[in-house]
């Protein structure tokens, strides 16, 4: 199972800001799913047998599906065999050591279209193996193992070995595949006693704790409106959606609060971090949890999924999210399967004689182009079989491929024609491109390259509120490069939105500016209703903490930072997170707190070099570069490869004029991430400084043709070709530069005669 990297990495709309109808007097407790069955007979029967109730069970010959008659399979040379002892089902494979041992199999973890497999350590620590079995029929290439890595080794040295941090069960699993979990993580031993209610996703999972429901059902209390829920979804028959006159598209009769279902749903099918260790059902979304916003390297510039990131985020893109149909039009909550088979699902709200029809998509009927998902729902597949669609329900865009390289539906199935086919084709078909008429694909692309002309258009991104919520918010995260007296009032707006997800991404964006403008901005946010608002806003505010404030300023950003620290514990077992607080403590000048966070989250993980990067930065800042010196040289034993380390070091050695040792680190952390801006200024900036100021422009070069709007490369390379007598390059640098960044202070520098000869 592949999981998310980083777990600080994290971001919902006016709906999702209303309260779901909440709590009872006295908190309630969790009963088991066995409580409700009695009074809820056709619910658990539909139930029973989902994918909900096989997401995780004891290992048994009646739950396990793999082969394990003494199977072998071979992993780049590691063969592994899965056999039985009795009812014991065991798998000698290579360890967290990399010996060969014997495993034995504790729970089966899912059912379709893979099954995967626990194996529990003394620690408590539940790790779920890299072989998985394919459980398709054997007609559809399953019935096999496969690796979930299958194109590169993962060494016993990789976390995403199955003995790794990242395939182990009580962080990145457990929390949606069981109900009621508690990870019980006790830092002093480092050890787990993790524990649950139902082991599977039973009915508490989603209506939270259940006892007082139970109480009012046996007429031992009164509860009228919620009946002792802390969540109650609105019964499907209150949703009544119904055809205007000369309407292919039903319309919802009532407008209804959303919130409740979809932010219950998406407290797992959701990419997010969790900020709350057990986050209280009935209670906003982004009080336990930081939902991703749009960013790069999870969703393509046009919002379609690229890593795993669930259904949530792509929903909320949705025009249907906008007209307000919930999860559970379309998938029975209980036994999880569509409403209607097929098209049928769609044309419950969309007339079947207009839409599934040849006149519409073109395709003979009955085959794999005529089926409404294929087109507006195109799948990507993940852990090897596992096909997901997106829930974006986008218009296929081909000529955006043409323009931008993204994915489009027509090529995932027409793989042999070019996507200027595809976009030909549409426009022949529609007699126009189709366009969903608010694209935002080439702003976030522009502002992925940090292409100037990207500022103005997510400036007017950030404020059509016609758009997604979360297309508005991940528009304001990417102003954050940009951030300028044109585009700050821009941020305080988004900062003031009744959408918390368009908050925060404005807190995120000021991440960029100078602390001292940060307060006046984020201090209001700092008592926002949402957790995660607040935390982040509190964030950005802990360099602050050290400067001269009024007491009752200093004493608001230290409650806030408090509660940010208590949410990063949440995930004490996780490094990440105590790098986190590493980072909060050292920016708020709490060095001996940060050192310790530091070297925690070093115990915690002793390859986790972006640790020693960090403590070897707080040491720079203490005068102590020796220090700093053999934990930078320690992270490059664990990672040669690391661009990080070898740039830190890099500066490390310039600081204390070892310049042709820097030069060697500075130039390898360039080659390892060419992308990197910083990396490429600082290594030509030493080149200029060891006097070699040619070799420095042939760097800025390079990256500038990589990077033709990155101020830092422009402004050097100015200077530098003045120095090498290359008046014009010079003039035509700087006059790019003035171009892109008349509003910046350097600019005054190059009119003065700094960058251009007096002609």
């Amino acid at each position: 199972m592949r999981f998310p990297v980083r777990p600080e990495w994290g971001c919902l709309l006016l709906a999702f800001f209303l309260t779901p109808v909440l709590v009872a007097a006295e908190e309630a407790d969790y009963v088991g799913g066995a409580a409700c069955g009695g009074c809820h007979a056709e619910q658990a029967k539909a139930w029973a047998g989902s994918h909900h109730d096989l997401a995780m069970q004891p290992a048994t010959p009646a739950t396990v599906l793999g082969d394990f008659r003494g199977v072998r399979f071979d992993y780049f040379g590691v063969t592994s065999r899965f056999f039985r002892r009795g009812d014991r089902f065991l798998v000698n494979t290579d360890g967290p050591d990399g010996k060969f041992a014997d495993f034995e199999i504790k729970y089966t973890f899912g059912v379709y279209p893979l099954q995967q497999y626990l194996i529990e350590f003394p620690d408590g620590r539940l790790q779920a193996l890299g072989i998985a079995w394919d459980s398709r029929p054997k007609t559809r290439g399953g019935q096999r193992w496969f690796h979930l890595y299958p194109k590169e080794r993962i060494g016993p040295s990789d976390p995403l070995h199955w003995t790794g941090p990242l395939q182990n069960w009580n962080h990145m699993c457990a929390d949606c595949h069981s109900t009621n979990f508690r990870k019980n993580y006790d830092l002093r031993t480092n050890r787990f006693d993790s524990a649950w209610t139902d082991i599977d996703v039973a009915c508490e999972a989603c209506h939270g704790p259940g006892s007082q429901h139970v109480a009012w059902a046996e007429g031992k209390t009164e509860h009228s409106a919620d009946r002792g829920l802390d969540v109650r979804f609105r019964p499907r028959r209150e949703r009544v959606w119904t055809f205007p006159a000369n309407s292919s598209i039903a319309r919802l009769s009532e407008a209804t609060n959303t919130g409740p279902e979809i932010e219950t749903c998406a407290r797992c099918h959701a990419r997010r971090e969790q900020i709350q260790a057990n986050p209280v059902h009935g209670r906003p979304l982004l009080d336990g949890f930081v939902p991703a916003l749009l960013t790069q390297g999870l969703y393509h510039p046009d919002g379609q999924m690229q890593d795993e990131v669930y259904n949530y985020g792509s929903f909320l893109q949705s025009k249907m999210y906008r007209q307000g149909v919930v999860c559970s039009d379309c998938h029975d909550p209980h036994s999880l399967k569509l409403r209607v088979p097929g098209n049928g699902v769609c044309a419950q709200c969309h007339k079947a004689e207009k839409y599934d029809s040849p006149a519409h998509h073109f395709h003979k009927t009955g085959s794999e182009g005529a089926r409404c998902a294929a087109c507006h729902m195109p799948a990507t597949t993940y852990m090897g079989v596992d096909r997901r669609h997106d829930h974006s329900f986008r218009i296929p865009q081909p000529d955006l491929t043409v323009e931008l390289g993204v994915p489009n539906a027509c090529n995932r199935c027409h793989t042999r024609e070019k996507p200027s086919w595809a976009a030909a084709r549409l426009k022949r078909w529609y007699g126009r491109k189709p366009r969903a008429g608010k694209d935002f694909a080439a702003i976030f692309a522009a502002a992925r390259q940090g292409r100037a002309s990207a500022e103005d258009r997510l400036v007017q991104l950030a404020m059509n509120t016609a758009q997604a919520g979360i297309v508005r918010a991940t528009a304001l995260f990417e102003l954050g490069p940009y951030l300028s007296g044109k585009t700050l009032p821009v941020v305080r707006q988004g900062l003031g939105d009744s959408d918390p997800l368009v908050r925060l991404g404005a807190v995120e964006a000021l991440n960029e500016a100078d602390p001292g403008v940060r307060f006046p901005l984020l201090s209001p946010l700092l008592n926002d209703p949402l957790r995660a608002v607040r935390i982040r806003a509190a964030r950005a505010l802990a360099p602050l903490v050290s400067q001269a404030l009024p007491v009752e300023r200093r004493t608001a950003i230290e409650r806030g930072l408090y509660e940010y620290i208590a949410a990063q514990k949440a995930n004490a077992d996780r490094p990440e997170s105590w790098m986190n607080i590493g980072l909060a403590y050292a920016e708020s000048g709490r060095h001996k707190g940060a050192e310790a966070a530091y070297r925690t989250a070093m115990k915690l993980r002793s390859d986790f070099t972006a640790a020693y990067v960090n403590l070897a930065d707080l040491y720079r800042a203490q005068g102590r570069d020796a220090e700093g010196e053999s934990l930078l040289r320690a992270a490059l034993k664990i990672d040669p490869d690391s661009p990080e380390s070898h740039h830190a070091l890099g500066l490390l050695l310039v600081r204390h004029k070892r310049l042709d040792e820097a030069l060697e680190h500075l130039q390898r952390a360039v080659t390892l991430n060419p992308e990197g801006s910083r990396f490429a200024y600082v290594y030509a900036v030493a080149l200029d400084a060891a006097g070699t100021t040619d070799k420095a422009v042939v760097v800025l070069e390079k990256h500038y043709r990589r990077h033709p709007d990155d101020r830092d490369t422009l402004y050097a390379l100015v200077r530098f070709n003045r120095q090498l007598g290359r008046f014009q390059a010079a003039a035509d640098y700087a006059k790019r530069f003035q171009e892109l960044a008349s509003d910046d202070p350097r600019s005054r520098g190059l009119q003065d005669g700094l960058g251009t000869p007096n002609r």
